[in-house]
């Protein structure tokens, strides 16, 4: 008797997790289609709004600097949701994006020497 008592409660929490277990899949499974929507729907929307050169050149500068492509084609997008693009953007005109986007996102880098001062023996020979 106590063995089937045991058998069963083990089949119980072997149901409960694998429950738990299918629902955290399920929820991965949702999170990555939604992650594949708005990938498709970005790619629509740049496909729409440049023309081939163009792409081209942005999928290049994404495999080099992908978070600066990343920049690009949000402010692309954002610039199409709001009727600011007259009409497909040729390589040039991306080109003129990208050197604007790099100005703003543009490092100054400085070098500041901090000289100690340090009892120089040429005073010291003055005497």
């Amino acid at each position: 008797m106590a063995d089937d008592e045991l058998e069963a409660i083990r089949r119980q929490r072997m149901a409960e997790l694998q429950s738990k277990h299918g629902d955290s899949s399920n929820d991965q499974q949702g999170q990555q289609e939604a992650k594949q929507r708005e990938t498709e729907m970005r790619n629509s929307i740049l496909a729409q709004v440049l023309d081939q050169s163009a792409r081209a050149r942005l999928s290049n500068l994404a495999l080099v600097k992908p978070e600066k492509a990343k920049a690009v084609e949000n402010y692309l997008i954002q610039m199409a949701r709001m009727g600011q693009l007259g009409g497909k953007i040729s390589e040039t005109g991306l080109i003129d994006i990208l050197e604007k986007v790099s100005q703003q996102t543009e490092k100054k880098t400085t070098v500041k020497f901090n000289r100690r001062k340090v009892m120089d023996s040429d005073e010291e020979d003055d005497d």
